[in-house]
């Protein structure tokens, strides 16, 4: 029988094809291409407009069909669901990657047997520096991962219970109707935020004088917030901010290299 792998994003997909290729396997690997721990959850499962409607607000690519990709996606998890090939989820322990997990764990409740896991955690890191260290909660994703310690985890996938894909399956639709605009994960449990954190957080580093964004939005992506903060996020903040005048931006806003900020408290240099 043949085996699909699950991942959350493009990146630990490509992770996962090159550890796949370097054992000789020509396994399927399906990358779900959602950050599920932020924005409107609510009807997800019914509609992809839901999220696509969100990830427009959210993105400065101006060229993407958001509506065409989720459609693709959803009917793509739609067929997997539908099929008969063995289902391999790879997660690591953050917010986005164990709601993947419980959204596949809510396709597959009627076809239980088909579906295994791989945990990933920091333990699992051959790296001791990378930047997963410097957060508190220890968050990892699949895609931090290199491909040869996927490689080494291949053999560790394992069935999941039919016990505890209900207990997954029952989770994801607690988190749709909870429908927060972020979502935190903190021992095995789900609690709404709202993005006012990530504003607080934002203008709590703004100065008086310009300073690279770059810098703010690290501060925000290691700070422990209960899910990993994209750069893609962290930009669509800042840009509602400089929108309501809480914050100055100068620069291009989809290049991280010229864009700066200050607070809009006070009059910034050389303005």
């Amino acid at each position: 029988m043949s085996t699909i792998h699950l991942t959350n994003g493009d990146v630990a997909a490509e992770s996962l094809r090159t550890a796949l290729r370097e054992t000789g396997r020509d396994d399927r690997v399906q990358a779900l291409r959602d950050d599920l721990a932020v924005g409107p959850l609510r009807g997800i499962d019914d509609d992809p407009q839901v999220r696509a409607t969100f990830w427009d607000r959210v993105s400065a690519d101006t060229k993407r069909d958001f509506v065409r990709e989720f459609r693709e996606q959803a009917a793509a998890l739609e067929a997997i669901a539908r099929g008969e090939a063995n289902l391999v989820v790879w997660h690591g322990e953050s917010a986005s990657d164990q709601l993947m997990l419980r959204r596949v764990c809510y396709y597959l409740r009627n076809n239980p047997q088909r579906l295994n896991e791989v945990r990933l955690s920091i333990r699992d890191l051959t790296d001791t520096g990378a930047w997963a260290y410097s957060r508190k909660d220890r968050a990892t994703s699949v895609g931090m991962f290199a491909p040869s310690v996927l490689h080494a985890r291949l053999p560790d996938a394992a069935p999941i219970s039919v016990l505890r894909i209900s207990r997954l399956a029952l989770e994801w639709q607690e988190a749709k109707h909870a429908n927060g605009e972020t979502r935190r994960w903190r021992d095995n449990t789900f609690t709404s935020g709202s993005f006012a954190d990530l504003d607080a957080l934002i203008l709590e580093h703004a100065t008086a004088d310009w300073q690279p964004a770059s810098r703010v939005a690290a501060e925000v992506m290691t700070a422990e917030l209960g899910f990993l903060v994209s750069d893609s996020i962290v930009l669509w903040r800042f840009r509602e901010l400089a929108a309501t005048r809480r914050i100055k931006l100068r620069g291009d806003t989809g290049a991280w290299r010229t864009l700066e900020l200050c607070a809009a408290l006070a009059p910034c240099p050389q303005e």
